[in-house]
């Protein structure tokens, strides 16, 4: 999942000063109201802060009215500047980490020769596209100045799309090619223009060097941090996305994987997109949302069918900006996880941290009419966890039922600025046990993630809310068959995470997948769960539910999946038929390239000629 400090735009570009100094003021009054003796303290430290941000503002507008050569002049000296004062270091990989170092474009697709076993006659032709951080200049980065330190979070990194296709020849005989291609976004394009870093790290270290990072970077480039597109690919009225939370998607063209331009609906939606937009059933609207650290944390939008128009667009008026990675819908409803992860830039001013997950902190899930506004969302209070990723909403009689990988801590965004990441990183992957062993302490500790459900009634208002999987395993990254999208399911599938391995390594890796039986409950109310383990060092990641072409029931089909063995370097694509679940893969395709471990994906098939993608599986 991505959440880059590009959210963090400086607060007087988006804010006037006149709008800040009412606000402030109106603060400043309930203060003086409640304890009249610091007031002198607190009237200084307002107007050193009213006139710090509106000189800032005064320089930016300044350089952005500059002539060219004028800017282009004072954009070379912060750049001497830069240079003279950060000094760029690699953040090193260890050798368990491998994979998840980046890889160069091969340029043209290659043929994928070696497969074990066969692809089934029936499994659809098309390209399987996975999306993932591959970092420009041979990995992430940090900096080293007399403000301190700044370092890139472990989820950041340019875009690289992996493509796998699936075409017969005239005798019906598979034929399979490779290829991969970084997304290129603006930001991207001028790195690679500069061939050398340029953007300082601005999401984790010193509160100096990480405010001064946003500061040059807007400065130089126009944006505080790069546009990352590392995130996730999705499909809306026949074309095809790349995107991350902190900017507007890429249109792909998922033949030549080449970036096409950027998708703001015409000009109507110029904030930052969720990686994980929703299809409303029955409509085939598309369901986005947006969240920012500055007012208005959180507005959501209606996309047309055809993709052409943005339809709908509401500021929820939350009182903070939670990191919410995902949207829900079911046949009526929009459904928003307001969790305490949270993106606070007054925060970062005093010293703390920009992203940070408060245990303790309030968590709440709304349901909003599809069409509605922030006084319509019928909002349930919850306990407090970190989710990311939902699996399915429904609605069943009066409630609605919403399903999630759900965890009582916050991988994201990694320790405290100074703490040891990797022993931090290796305690919270470590097995905490099985169910009857566990207590809240240990699993407040621990990134263990497990299916939950809650079920809110829109009547009455009650919330009940339980673990639906035991603590033998961690899942996350749930896939279900689209079809089901809002609708009541069987199944979900999602990734296992190999606990040894990742508490070795300090870094997520997934050992197998898991299949989720959300009808069939076994012991202490629990669902049932068949998993599918790889043979050992044997790590996957980006899995797809593919529907059988006239598959009857929820099940028929297969999950596709890349998967890297670290013992012999070498990575593959396994097919897994989804009714045979824990049964060997019926393909396992051998890669002419090393791909690394990434985030999500998607299968789309061609239409009849093979020339043009058409709909999504």
């Amino acid at each position: 999942m991505s959440c880059s400090a590009a959210y963090a735009f400086p607060l007087m570009i988006r804010c006037s000063a006149e709008a800040k100094a009412k606000a402030e003021a109106a603060g400043l009054q309930e203060l003086v109201s409640q304890n009249p003796a610091p007031l002198l303290i607190i009237t200084h430290r307002l107007r050193l802060r009213l006139r710090l941000r509106l000189r800032l503002r005064v320089l930016l507008l300044l350089i952005i009215s500059l002539p060219r050569t004028i800017k282009e002049t004072w954009v070379k000296l912060l750049d001497d500047f830069v240079d003279g004062v950060f000094e760029f270091v690699d953040q090193p990989y260890l050798p368990s980490q491998s994979n998840f170092a980046p890889v160069d474009e091969i340029g043209e697709p290659v043929y994928a020769t070696v497969v074990h076993g066969s692809i089934p006659h029936d499994f659809p032709e098309g390209v399987y596209i996975r999306n993932g951080p591959n970092p420009l200049f041979g990995g992430l980065k940090s900096t080293k100045s007399i403000f301190g330190k700044s370092s890139h979070s472990w989820i950041e990194g340019e875009g690289m799309l992996h493509a796998l296709y699936f075409s017969k020849d005239s005798d019906g005989r598979w034929m399979i090619s490779y290829n991969n291609r970084h997304v290129e976004t603006d930001t991207f394009k001028h790195e690679k223009d500069r061939k050398k870093p340029g953007f300082l790290p601005a999401i984790e270290g010193d509160s100096p060097a990480v405010l001064l990072a946003y500061l040059l970077n807007w400065l130089r480039f126009g944006s505080v941090n790069k546009y990352l597109s590392n995130t996730s690919v999705f499909e809306h009225s026949g074309k095809f996305y790349s995107a991350a939370e902190n900017h507007i998607p890429q249109e792909i063209d998922i033949l030549t994987l080449e970036t096409r331009w950027n998708w703001d609906i015409n000009g109507d939606w110029t904030r930052p997109f969720t990686s994980h937009p929703k299809k409303a059933p029955g409509t085939g609207e598309l369901v986005i949302m947006g969240i920012y650290p500055q007012k208005p944390y959180f507005e959501l939008g209606i996309v047309s069918a055809d993709g052409k128009k943005l339809l709908h667009k509401v500021d929820l008026k939350l009182s903070r900006c939670c990191l919410c990675h995902e949207i829900g819908v079911t046949g009526r409803y929009n459904v928003i996880m307001d969790f305490p992860l949270t993106l606070d830039i007054n925060r970062l001013i005093r010293g703390g941290p920009l992203i940070k997950y408060n245990k303790k902190g309030y968590a709440r899930i709304g349901i909003m009419p599809r069409y509605g506004d922030a006084d319509s969302v019928h909002w349930f209070e919850v306990e407090p966890s970190c989710t990311f990723h939902i699996i399915n909403c429904y609605e069943e009689d009066d409630e609605v039922i919403v399903l999630a990988c759900r965890a009582r801590n916050s991988i994201i965004p990694g320790p405290d600025f100074g703490w040891n990441k990797f022993e931090w990183f290796s305690k919270g992957f470590k097995q905490i046990g099985a169910l009857e062993e566990i207590d809240e302490e240990s699993e407040d500790e621990s990134f263990l993630s497990r299916v939950y459900e809650w079920r809110l009634n829109m009547r009455t208002g009650d919330v009940a809310e339980k673990n639906l999987t035991g603590a033998e395993y961690s899942i996350d990254f749930p896939i279900i068959n689209e079809k089901c999208i809002g609708k009541k399911n069987k199944f979900g599938y999602t990734q296992v995470v190999d606990s040894d391995a990742s508490s070795i390594s300090g870094m997520a890796k997934y050992g197998g997948l898991a299949k989720i039986y959300l009808e069939e409950r076994e012991l202490d109310e629990l669902i049932k769960v068949e998993y599918h383990k790889f043979p050992g060092n044997t790590f996957c990641s980006g899995a797809a539910f593919v529907a059988k072409s006239g598959g009857v029931e929820e099940d028929d089909g297969w999950i596709i999946t890349y998967v890297h063995n670290e013992d012999s370097d070498v990575s593959q694509v396994y097919i897994v038929d989804a009714k045979n679940f824990s049964h060997e893969p019926v393909a396992k395709i051998t890669l002419p390239r090393r791909v690394p471990y990434g985030f999500m994906e998607h299968l789309c098939h061609y239409i009849h000629d093979g020339s043009q993608p058409c709909e999504a599986i």
